[in-house]
């Protein structure tokens, strides 16, 4: 990773603080966002809870590494009543006794569809049946474009090491 290194209080230690290898791409390319926006927003409005929608993204972007977007996707997700407890768990859901049901099957298609070259069935019918009991089509449809512009905006700052905490 492209860095610049700082001297810390620590003799023993120095920060080191990325930096991107360029502009992010909606900057450079503008006209790009509203498309993206708008299919955002369209997966907003399939009947998914806004929480659910934010963890899906946070657990994406974590299995993807992109900093940039689970700093975001936590700063998001707080902003729409996450708990701290539930955020610092989402990367160990299977494990941790905060979620429901429903929220289960969303993680777990969120897993499945941002690893698709993991296995030969990428989406096994396990994982997708129990999304389908828990959301109806239009919702599924929803989580199936979230996950998808999630995999997109990880895909695009990973690819430019977007800074963590960093705007544009």
């Amino acid at each position: 990773m492209q860095a610049t290194t700082h001297p810390s209080t620590d003799p023993t230690t120095q920060v080191r603080t990325p930096q991107a290898r360029m502009r992010n791409p909606a900057e450079v390319i503008p006209e790009a966002v509203p498309a993206v926006l708008d299919l955002l927003k369209a997966a907003k409005r399939g009947g998914v809870p806004e929480k659910t929608l934010e963890l899906v993204h946070l657990r994406a972007s974590q299995v993807n590494g992109c900093g940039f977007c689970v700093f975001g996707g936590a700063l998001s997700a707080r902003k729409a009543g996450e708990s701290d407890e539930r955020l610092f768990a989402v990367a160990g859901w299977r494990d941790a006794p905060f979620f429901t049901d429903a929220e289960r099957a969303a993680l777990a298609l969120a897993e499945a569809v941002t690893r698709l070259s993991d296995r030969s069935d990428p989406v096994p019918d396990e994982i997708w049946n129990e999304a389908a009991a828990h959301y109806d089509e239009r919702q599924l449809a929803a989580l199936v474009l979230w996950i998808g512009v999630t995999n997109l905006f990880n895909r695009i700052n990973v690819t430019t090491r977007q800074v963590a905490g960093a705007t544009w």
